[in-house]
């Protein structure tokens, strides 16, 4: 048998149906050719198979549950504790600590599980692959490896050195520059899409080498949306008023300034960019609560100490009238004169 591209001689005994389908007869044509039952495409056919299979649509199946081994197989893997924890010892020495456990990974194979007491590891655990065939009495050491536990103290997921750099980051002297192809950016002599931007610039003759992109207003919208000036945050969610027709935010220009605007006021989001649809109890309509406030009367002070003349007591009463009797009046005498 023999496979064969279109357009050759047809006395060869291939013809071609469809692109990804063959038909192979008995190669009779040719004198001395013995049929071997085995057809292998060309190169190009190869190609052709590998395109159409993946343009066509498989269905997804979910991953077949792994085989459990059989009873006898089982108590062979289960029993090498002692096996696995040496082949421990011989691979890193005296590391092992507390047997956690064995699972079954397939019907030929079990993975043991030890504690490391290994420095600078903790939480970490020795596992222990080992296999076993059908009717065999003794294991295969397949693997020892050290894998972090539940408990283990990773090191963070490694971030590209672009990525590390996060908002609030930058601090005084530093200097971080844009990528070279940042979307945020295009080229100054280019429309960005803002008409406020876009008119000064055409009709000043100049403008800057790299201005804000469609792409990097959306990304800030978005962003400031989101933010704690939002509409979702924790503030916003606790009043009715927002800042659309707050006296105390002054809109941005531009294309922005159809959602944003800056906060004024020194009690709230002061020097802020604030959705329109953000909101505070700072707003410039909010009422004065009422029988809150100063008095209509003339304030009490404490600190003035009034006198106030006391009633008289029993024992004052008593000397009163003691001194009330009426004194009795002296009577002089005078002699009378001698003769």
């Amino acid at each position: 048998m023999r496979l064969t591209e279109p357009g050759v001689d047809p006395a060869l005994g291939c013809t071609r149906r469809h692109p990804d389908t063959v038909t192979i007869v008995p190669h009779g044509a040719v004198a001395g050719a013995q049929p071997t039952g085995v057809a292998r495409p060309m190169p190009s056919e190869a190609r052709l198979a590998a395109m159409n299979s993946q343009t066509d649509t498989v269905e997804p199946t979910a991953p077949a549950p792994p085989a459990e081994p059989s009873d006898a197989v089982a108590a062979v893997l289960g029993a090498a504790v002692d096996q696995a924890r040496q082949a421990v010892v011989e691979f890193s020495g005296d590391t092992v600590g507390d047997y956690l456990g064995v699972a079954f990974e397939d019907e030929a194979a079990a993975t043991h599980r030890f504690l490391a007491t290994m420095a600078g590891y903790q939480g970490w655990q020795w596992a222990v692959v080992v296999a076993a065939a059908p009717g065999a009495e003794l294991v295969t050491i397949s693997e020892v490896v050290l894998v972090p536990g539940p408990t283990a103290l990773l090191a963070p997921q490694w971030l590209p050195w672009e990525e590390r750099v996060r908002p609030g980051d930058l601090g005084a002297g530093d200097l971080l520059a844009p990528l070279p192809d940042d979307p945020r950016l295009v080229p100054g002599f280019m429309a960005t899409g803002d008409p406020a931007v876009d008119d000064v610039a055409f009709e000043v003759g100049f403008g800057r080498r790299r201005v804000l992109s469609a792409y990097g207003r959306d990304d800030a919208a978005q962003r400031w949306h989101d933010g704690d000036h939002g509409p979702d945050s924790s503030m916003a969610r606790a009043t009715k008023r927002t800042c659309r027709d707050c006296g105390f935010m002054a809109p941005l220009a531009g294309a922005l300034g159809v959602m944003f605007g800056v906060c004024c006021n020194a009690m709230s989001a002061d020097g802020q960019v604030v959705d329109f649809t953000y909101g505070c109890g700072a707003h410039s309509d909010t009422p004065a609560p009422a029988a809150i406030g100063s008095p209509m009367y003339e304030p009490y002070d404490d600190g003035v100490f009034e006198v106030v003349e006391a009633p008289p007591t029993e024992a004052q009463t008593e000397v009163a009238d003691v001194a009330e009797v009426p004194e009795v009046a002296e009577v002089s005498v005078v002699e009378p004169a001698e003769g």
